[in-house]
């Protein structure tokens, strides 16, 4: 459960959006460098909420990365560019995940990048398929639509979903210590099933991002769920795999139950400038339904956090390779 106590705040205001995690912050003046108490304060916030959301942060590129950095260390775009992809941005911590292809028009309804960029609207933790996971993601919306056509983003409070969980089950996840195969190939597929651009992806040609299940959050001392529809499959602790359809149907039961409407909160970008910060390791987050695909700009700009707990790396090599890529 969350904390009986929950922090006290002198240099921001928090103010709480869903009854059992996600948090508004207030009170930064994001023009000049995040002082180190007021910093201290938003990791106070994170850890609590796992959610928070700063409107009209004003943030420009520079300072997305630099407020990004006080997180940790940043990965990066260029591993990722082998794709065939490009960097529209100055930095390469920053990556687009905005509907726009890299010479800057409209990405069009069942293109290629529409089809391959799907994924994202299951629910998900950012880099569970890398050997080193994510920690915190920060959004920021650079450009928005008119108002009205959706494109909210979606959490999932899997911290609380694990002390909901039956007894029973608790105790059998606890006891078999069951290990998650991760893989973004399968999460794309999983999304369009019956997309020509992914009909011949095999996810099992490709390294899994492995990562315990049932995870410590190290900065709370709460348990997580650590699930995403990236999941391929589930290992046991010798490495030998969970028989099928077993494996799936708890999977599928697990995400389920994870997502159940009281453990969600859905959050709309009202401005540019808005951002929203995310700690992966103790939420899943999904991109809402957007009716302006193909119709209006929607720049989105994020960086990515590694994640510094010392289960980073779950059962992984340690690599700087993304996704099996060099």
């Amino acid at each position: 459960m969350p904390h009986a106590t929950e922090p006290v705040f002198q240099h921001i205001q928090v103010t709480k959006l869903a009854p059992t995690f996600g948090a508004e912050v207030t009170g930064i003046d994001f023009n000049k460098p995040v002082e180190p108490e007021v910093f201290k304060e938003v990791l106070d916030a994170i850890t609590e909420y796992g959610v928070l959301v700063f409107r009209k942060a004003a943030l420009d590129d520079a300072r997305h990365v630099a407020f990004s950095r006080l997180f940790g260390e940043l990965d990066d775009v260029k591993p990722y560019l082998t794709l065939g992809r490009k960097n529209r941005f100055p930095f390469d911590e920053l990556f687009d995940v905005s509907n726009m292809e890299d010479d800057g028009s409209l990405v069009q309804v069942d293109s290629k990048r529409d089809h391959t960029s799907r994924g994202n609207s299951l629910f998900h933790v950012d880099s569970a398929f890398n050997p080193r996971r994510a920690g915190y993601s920060l959004l920021r919306a650079h450009e928005l639509p008119p108002p009205g056509y959706g494109g909210n983003t979606d959490f999932a409070d899997t911290r609380t979903a694990y002390d909901d969980l039956p007894a029973e089950l608790k105790a059998q996840l606890n006891e078999a210590d069951y290990i998650g195969a991760n893989s973004l190939w399968h999460s794309r597929r999983k999304a369009c099933p019956h997309s020509e651009f992914l009909r011949d992806i095999d996810p099992e040609a490709h390294p899994f991002g492995r990562h315990r299940i049932l995870q410590l959050h190290e900065p709370s001392g709460r348990m997580n769920l650590y699930i995403a529809n990236h999941l391929h499959h589930l290992e046991k602790a010798d490495g030998t795999r969970v028989p099928e359809p077993e494996g799936t149907a708890l999977i599928e039961s697990l995400l389920t139950h994870a997502t159940q409407p009281k453990y969600l909160l859905s959050v709309d970008w009202r401005d540019p400038g808005d951002v929203i910060c995310w700690d992966n390791t103790a939420v899943m987050h999904r991109a809402g339904e957007f009716k302006g695909m193909g119709k209006f700009k929607r720049d989105m700009r994020r960086t990515t956090v590694h994640d510094g707990s010392s289960t980073a790396w779950g059962l992984n090599e340690r690599t700087e390779e993304r996704m099996g890529l060099p």
